[in-house]
This record gives C-alpha cells, sequence and structure tokens, in this order.
C-alpha cells in the first residue's frame, strides 16, 4: 500500500490536492491511503519551502503547485 501525504496547513490549494489525489485513487483503484501534514515544523523538516506539497511513500513529488489527477496517477 502506498501512503500518499498532503503537505500543507489546509488551504484551499491543500484541499483541492487532496480532492485530486482521492479521484486518482478512484479512478485507478490503487491501493492507497492519504495523509495530511499540517503541522508548520513537521512540513519544513520535510525541506519543503512552498505548499501544497505531495509526498509518495516519504519521497517529495511536487511541491508549490497541485498536481493533475494524471500526475498523481503516474506517482501510484
Amino acid at each position: 500500500m502506498k501512503t500518499l501525504e498532503v503537505l500543507g496547513t489546509g488551504c484551499p490549494k491543500c484541499q483541492k490536492t487532496a480532492s485530486r489525489i482521492e479521484e486518482a485513487i478512484q479512478e485507478t483503484g490503487a491501493d492507497a491511503n492519504i495523509k495530511k501534514v499540517e503541522g508548520p515544523n513537521e512540513i519544513a523538516e520535510r525541506g519543503v519551502m512552498m505548499t501544497p506539497a505531495v509526498a509518495v511513500d516519504g519521497e517529495i513529488k511536487v511541491s508549490g503547485e497541485v498536481p493533475s489527477v494524471d500526475d498523481i496517477k503516474s506517482w501510484l
């Protein structure tokens, strides 16, 4: 099972990112779960300077933008 993390403080872009991840999981039927990381200290510890960011199994895939559903599917 893959773990996709949305790193951000809960802003509208972070919420849109989480929504797109949910959509990608549903469309692909991937065995994955979503975790939200909202603490500024934890986000900074990961080296993320701009949110939203997405990490897949701990690896940052995108930072500072909302990824497309197709991009997310490619990570699954």
